[in-house]
């Protein structure tokens, strides 16, 4: 009497967990692939090859997008690019970080660099602009420090000592002792 009822159930069920089976092996596959690329984007950093990071990276961010690996493959290739005073490429990195990583303290890290690049370009507005918005309490201090150098670059002295003083504030809120 419930035959056709049951089989329908089983093959509903047996198919649900051949899909979810079937996902959870992609993303792990997925994961393995975007681990392998990070280390040897990591071997290309430590060999200071610059043209083998940006590949690297390039392709991590291509190709696994979803991954916790492809905003820390962009994070680092914008250091090394930076490195090889190629400030396009660092800031292009830091920018596709700022724009879709779902981690906001990679988001933060890549504000501040930006702000960084932004001071050693004089273009002072620019790197305060980056720095406006909310900030994790661990990053305040930096955060703080960054906005000295950059109203001390302006010649904004009475601005530079306030920002300095937060920061040393807040520092020492970090790092009581």
């Amino acid at each position: 009497q419930y035959g056709n009822l049951v089989t329908w159930l089983l093959i509903i069920v047996l198919s649900s967990y051949a899909a979810w089976t079937g996902w959870r092996n992609y993303q792990n596959s997925q994961s393995t692939q975007a681990s392998q690329l990070y280390d040897e984007l990591q071997k290309s950093i430590i060999a200071k090859d610059n043209v083998k990071v940006q590949r690297a990276a390039n392709d991590l961010i291509e190709k696994f997008t979803r991954t916790a690996y492809a905003p820390m493959a962009a994070l680092s290739a914008a250091k090394s690019a930076f490195d090889s005073s190629d400030l396009k490429t660092a800031k292009s990195q830091l920018h596709w970080v700022i724009e879709h990583s779902s981690v906001d303290e990679y988001k933060a890290l890549a504000r501040l660099r930006l702000a960084g690049i932004a001071l050693d370009e004089k273009a002072y507005d620019e790197g305060l602009s980056l720095l406006v918005g909310e900030f994790s309490a661990e990053f305040a201090g930096n955060v703080l420090d960054r906005k000295g150098d950059l109203y001390l670059a302006q010649n904004k002295i009475a601005e530079a000592r306030t920002a300095y003083q937060s920061a040393l504030e807040k520092i020492k809120d970090k790092n009581p002792g």
